[in-house]
C-alpha cells in the first residue's frame, strides 16, 4: 500500500458565512492530496501530461463526518490500497484536523487517459515502477 500525508491551511475564502468550509471545496482538498502524493514518488502530474496522458476523476464518494473551519490546518491522508492495473487508479482519502479527528472521508476513482485521442490507455510505466515498491 502507497501513503502519503500533505497539510494544508483553510483559507477565509474556501469557508461559508459561518466559518466553515463550503462542501464543494473537499473535492479541491483531495485534489491537492492526490497531486502531492504523485509528486512524492517523484513524478508530477504536470510531467505525465507532458508525456500525453491525463488523469481525469471518473467517481468521487465523499462521507462528511465533522466540519472544518477558517485557519484549520488540515492533514490530507491519501492512500493507494491496490497497485494499478490497466487504465485506473483509486485513492482512498481521508481528511484530519489538528486534534487528529477525522472530518471527511472518501474515495476517487481516476482513468488514465491518452491526451491525443482522449481514449483510456494504461498506467504509464514510470509511475507503474515506482509504485511497485510499495507492493511487495
Amino acid at each position: 500500500m502507497y501513503e502519503n500525508s500533505t497539510e494544508l491551511r483553510v483559507r477565509y475564502a474556501e469557508t461559508d458565512q459561518m466559518g466553515i468550509v463550503y462542501y464543494g471545496n473537499y473535492a479541491q482538498y483531495f485534489e491537492v492530496g492526490r497531486v502531492e502524493s504523485i509528486r512524492q514518488l517523484g513524478l508530477s502530474y504536470k510531467q505525465l501530461e507532458e508525456m500525453g496522458v491525463a488523469m481525469p476523476v471518473i467517481e468521487m464518494h465523499i462521507k462528511y463526518l465533522r466540519p472544518a473551519k477558517y485557519d484549520d490546518i488540515l492533514t490530507i491522508k491519501s492512500a493507494i490500497k491496490e497497485l494499478p492495473v490497466g487504465y485506473k487508479i483509486e485513492f482512498i482519502q481521508e481528511i484530519y484536523s489538528e486534534q487528529n479527528k477525522l472530518l471527511t472521508s472518501g474515495k476517487v476513482l481516476l482513468y488514465f487517459v491518452d491526451m491525443q485521442t482522449n481514449k483510456r490507455t494504461n498506467i504509464p510505466e514510470i509511475l507503474l515502477d515506482k509504485l511497485k515498491q510499495y507492493f511487495k
